[in-house]
């Protein structure tokens, strides 16, 4: 393994924020490498070490990691300070993992199937996903804004590798489903997700590249 793992993604993407998150929270020494036409070597690097050249992937010596949540696990094994993203109690990991997918699933997913369409032609659209991903999204606000009742982070009285993912997931989500005042459970933990130095640094680093939201990024955040 080398001294400087490698992370490679692009800073506004949802999924990198995730690891990038774990890599400041734990203060680890990484290179990014950036995806995009301007390093064509990385987007070469990226097409051979995922599936369908989605990213992030880590590469640290002669190791290549990909899926964020894996990416996340295999710092806390190697790499890093304090407490684990993961907790090491199996029942605490088991509830942070399972929120961890809780918001990649019906957080995350949705959002993207709608951002996703606004990128098509015309012709192309899908009016009747994007309609059932506003449905799944305002279903799963109300069941985290249950959840998280009381609650300052998502899982386990501490942040892990649920609130790794719940951040960008929510931050984007608000901008095409915004959050309801009657979930103001759920606003207020997002807030505090904001507030946290690591998100703030990952929201502060990807704020150069909002025009590429399709929507429009609206006027907050």
């Amino acid at each position: 393994m080398t001294a400087t793992p490698e992370l490679f993604g692009h800073p506004f993407a949802s999924f990198v924020w995730k690891p990038l998150i774990a890599l400041y929270e734990r203060d680890v020494a990484f290179t990014f490498k950036m995806i995009d036409p301007d390093h064509p070597e990385n987007q070469a690097r990226i097409a051979a070490l995922s599936p369908t050249g989605q990213f992030p992937a880590l590469i640290d010596g002669d190791r290549a990691i990909t899926q964020s949540n894996s990416v996340i696990e295999y710092l806390d094994l190697y790499h890093g300070n304090g407490n684990p993203m993961v907790p090491s109690d199996p029942r605490e990991a088991l509830d942070a993992r399972m929120m961890a997918d809780v918001f990649d699933d019906y957080v995350n997913a949705p959002m993207q199937r709608i951002v996703g369409d606004a990128l098509r032609g015309e012709a192309e659209r899908d009016s009747r996903g994007v309609a059932d991903s506003h449905a799944l999204l305002e279903r799963s606000y109300e069941w985290l804004n249950s959840r998280l009742q009381g609650k300052e982070w998502a899982a386990c009285g501490r942040f892990t590798i649920a609130d790794c993912a719940a951040a960008p997931a929510l931050f984007y989500a608000d901008w095409v489903h915004p959050i309801a005042e009657r979930h103001a459970a759920l606003a207020a933990y997002r807030a505090r997700l904001l507030s946290r130095p690591s998100v703030a640094r990952v929201v502060d680093e990807a704020r150069p590249y909002r025009s590429f939201f399709p929507l429009g990024a609206p006027d907050k955040d």
